[in-house]
């Protein structure tokens, strides 16, 4: 080890960027697990960005010749200089020793960003859909999704109630990239690369969430789930685990040779003091067995509460438990008169002689055999008479009066108050109680098929996207974390067709919440729609290529229409919402989404403040992305907005903090100065509960992010 340590110091000091990149590759090397699972991370990520202005400095590509399918050249060269009236510029090739350059036309160049480089992020608003009111804004972010991540960590660092990422499967199926190269599935490095990719953006979503409280929520199938496994493990490896499978094509995917899939799974992995709660349309099926019929099957969409009273199962007969074979008596208009005491083995049953005007029911099983009832004759008792306890229709099957029962949690929810116990025995559910539905989900309304794909063609008519999760089920995922949190912020970074945030808009509409939804996608084009393009002489950055994109031919439409309840078109979607609120998708939804692109913002640029109408969402978004935002340096040197505050010129604070005492709103004030004294005193007079941040003159500190540390 010594040794390497020394070769590694002579490397840095003849090149210090080939002797940091050996020292990193080093340290992930020697920090390997020694059971585990061990995988190559790879040389960091690199994503082209077509839309990006060229700029002396750059890191770029060159392109195929238009017209041209074939791969273009892939390694980077640095760019020297730029001649505007030529529109071309001066390349050096970046990792070679030689300083010869070479030129090139300006539209044969692609920018590039590592991830190991310094980022300065912002962001540009590309349209806004607002219906409701001063409810918190949803934002679609146009980005690769690990700089997005990389910037929330200034914005939502610990404030995230919930993460759902629906990531590439690693099919082999052309599916996804790494450094802009399609992924097949004969490339032997094919599950490294994608661990790779899922590692470096779980350790900055780790950062995002809530430590005290919050979940990420994972779905993948028989890919990469055990691999995927074994990444939370290590990533989180204080919080509990929990995978669930969800069925979403009962027919099933037929495939040669194989059994057909019909499920996939669920990660859902618990920070902190997070707890799972039960779906509001998830039923509580009960377990059959194969000599007691069920009496109280649950019909339709009622929620079960009443169990039959018979024990199923193992240990359900009389040898077992003899205590709990005793008579409950009824009336023969069919009402509960007392219970019985147990009976001894020896004594038959045609010796119990029941009181005046009643018949006993034995806990007989459909096939005969002495049974017992789930509780002692004196708990039997005691719930008859608080009427947690009571009897049903005469069964000719059972040749007896069904008996049901409120099991203990029911009957601690009536004592919460979460559910109402009538005199008839009807509940009525208040408040949805916070306990764990099963894990095996197996519904109606998580068929991909029917309430993805189907679904998404009556928004979108006319346009395509592979694979789109159910509405559905993406809601009832969601509704375990965040039901009891009706002003969660919950995140999407792997977003494609938007099924998120649609479902988010779906949950407030349940429950009169005010979540919102930060939904981050790429504007990818699919495969073979690339190949069609370049055939006709485009290239990723022209208008017609990013028009067939995923966040602006998909995501970005769904949402608005979503809300608008039209489809880009302009006509009302047809069709209505199923199963938990049930009302015509055409009436959308009262919410509010403003759509943004990520920018990557020079130095220089920051520096001197020209950058900032594309750093003032950043500000807004970290407020809480509600009410107004203050998208200019103010003239008057402050400005005060619905939820944050902005000081520029430190000579005017005094009127500021006077309009700053008049609102009744502010969460945050960001005061621009590099003077820490002037900042706390200024600090020290800002109302209770207003958040101070320094915001540096320069802006550097603030909005720089070293990418690729864990690379």
């Amino acid at each position: 080890m010594s040794r390497l340590t020394d070769l590694i110091a002579k490397a840095k000091a003849k090149d210090p960027q080939f002797g940091a990149d050996l020292e990193r590759e080093f340290r992930a090397l020697s920090s390997r697990l020694s059971f585990g699972l061990n995988f190559e991370r790879h040389r960091p990520e690199a994503v082209e960005l077509p839309q990006r202005q060229l700029r002396r400095g750059d890191k770029v590509r060159i392109l195929p010749p238009r017209g041209t399918t074939a791969k273009g050249d892939q390694r980077l060269w640095f760019v020297n200089s730029i001649s505007k009236t030529k529109k071309t510029a001066d390349l050096r090739m970046l990792d070679a020793t030689e300083t010869e350059t070479q030129t090139f036309a300006l539209d044969d160049l692609v920018v590039v960003a590592e991830f190991r480089d310094t980022i300065y992020p912002g962001l540009v608003s590309t349209g806004t859909v607002s219906r409701g009111g001063d409810k918190p804004w949803h934002t679609v972010i146009n980005a690769e999704n690990y700089h997005a991540l990389k910037a929330l960590t200034w914005t939502h660092r610990g404030k995230i109630d919930a993460i759902y990422i629906d990531p590439p499967y690693n099919s082999g199926a052309r599916d996804w990239k790494y450094n802009n190269d399609y992924v097949e599935g004969d490339d032997l490095y094919r599950h490294s690369k994608w661990l790779a990719m899922m590692e470096r953006r779980l350790l900055v979503a780790k950062e995002l969430l809530n430590p005290t409280d919050s979940v990420l929520i994972v779905t993948i199938d028989e890919k990469e789930y055990l691999r995927l496994g074994l990444l939370l493990e290590q990533t989180f490896p204080e919080e509990n685990i929990q995978m669930v499978t969800s069925v979403i094509s009962p027919f099933g995917v037929a495939r040669e040779n194989e059994l057909s899939r019909v499920d996939e799974y669920l990660f859902f992995v618990r920070i902190g003091s997070a707890s799972l709660g039960r779906p509001n349309d998830y039923r509580a099926l009960l377990a059959r067995n194969d000599d007691e019929e069920d009496e109280t099957a649950p019909e339709g969409n009622e929620e079960t509460f009443w169990f039959s009273f018979m024990r199923a199962g193992s240990n359900s007969t009389r040898k077992h438990s003899p205590g709990c074979h005793y008579p409950i008596f009824v009336t023969k208009d069919g009402q509960f008169h007392s219970v019985g005491k147990p009976l001894p083995a020896e004594t038959p049953r045609e010796a119990v002689r029941p009181p005046r005007g009643t018949v006993a029911c034995w806990p007989i099983k459909t096939n005969t055999k002495d049974g017992v009832w789930q509780a002692s004759a004196d708990s039997a008792q005691a719930l008859f008479e608080s009427g947690y306890a009571r009897v049903g229709k005469f069964s000719s099957k059972l040749g007896r009066h069904s008996i049901t029962y409120l099991r203990d949690g029911t009957i601690q929810r009536i004592k919460a108050n979460e559910v109402v116990l009538s005199p008839d025995g009807e509940i009525t559910v208040l408040r949805q109680a916070a306990t764990s539905g099963r894990t095996v989900w197996a519904f109606s309304s998580h068929n991909a098929t029917s309430h993805g794909t189907k679904l998404l063609a009556k928004i979108l008519p006319g346009r395509k996207f592979p694979y789109p999760k159910s509405l559905f089920a993406v809601e009832d995922a969601l509704r375990t974390t965040v039901a009891g949190k009706p002003q969660a912020v919950v995140l999407d970074f792997f977003s494609g067709s938007g099924t998120t945030a649609h479902a988010v808009m779906r949950l407030n509409k349940q429950d009169g919440g005010s979540r919102q939804c930060i939904s981050i996608t790429n504007n990818e084009v699919s495969a073979d729609e690339q190949k069609a393009l370049r055939e006709r002489g485009l290239r990723p950055g022209d208008p017609e290529w990013e028009a067939l994109g995923i966040c602006d031919h998909i995501t970005k439409p769904r949402v608005q229409a979503a809300i608008t309840g039209k489809t880009p078109e302009g006509d009302p979607i047809k069709g209505d919402y199923k199963f938990t609120g049930e009302f015509p998708m055409a009436d959308g939804f009262e919410e509010n989404a403003e759509f943004f692109t990520l920018t990557y913002e020079t130095p220089v640029g920051v520096s001197y403040q020209t950058a900032f109408s594309r750093i003032a969402p950043l500000l807004w978004l970290r407020a809480g992305s509600v009410g107004r935002r203050i998208d200019k340096l103010p003239t008057t040197g402050w400005d005060v907005a619905d939820a944050y505050c902005l000081l520029v010129e430190l000579d005017t604070a005094t009127d500021f903090l006077k309009a700053v005492r008049k609102s009744k709103s502010l969460r945050i004030a960001y005061i621009v100065t590099d003077d820490e004294r002037r900042f706390q005193a200024l600090a020290r007079r800002l109302p209770d509960g207003v958040e101070a941040i320094r915001l540096y003159e320069s802006y550097l500190t603030n909005f720089a992010f070293a990418n690729g540390e864990n690379s």
